[in-house]
């Protein structure tokens, strides 16, 4: 069991930086993969990145490859987002999630429960 909890969403104006965090309980954070997905409103939830066990490997989406890095601290058992450079069309609800690896980006197997990040102009 992995319980996942996000922060660090807030308010910030075009251009600025936000760093999302995510802290698992459980001492099988390490097994899993992590990948970031946001949802705005009336949209679908997409992956945004995603991060390998060990954090030697990313994947970005193009909206947002450039701008965004993910890392972790699996000392810390926490996955951070850092994003820069944001742009209005970043607002959405971001959600960490943990998969195994090797599975499709919509299998996850424990989801936060999301954080909120407004971009304004």
């Amino acid at each position: 069991q992995v319980q996942l909890v996000e922060s660090g969403g807030g308010l910030v104006q075009a251009g600025g930086s936000l760093r999302l965090s995510c802290a698992a309980s459980g001492r099988t954070f390490s097994s899993y993969t992590i990948r970031w997905f946001r949802q705005a409103p009336g949209e679908e939830r997409t992956v945004v990145a995603g991060i390998t066990r060990s954090g030697d490997s990313t994947y970005y989406a193009d909206s947002v490859k450039g701008r965004f890095t993910a890392s972790r601290d699996n000392a810390k058992n926490t996955v951070y987002l850092q994003m820069n450079n944001l742009k209005p069309e970043d607002t959405a609800v971001y959600y960490c999630a943990a998969a195994l690896p090797g599975t499709a980006w919509s299998i996850v197997a424990y989801w936060g429960q999301g954080t909120q990040v407004t971009v304004s102009e």
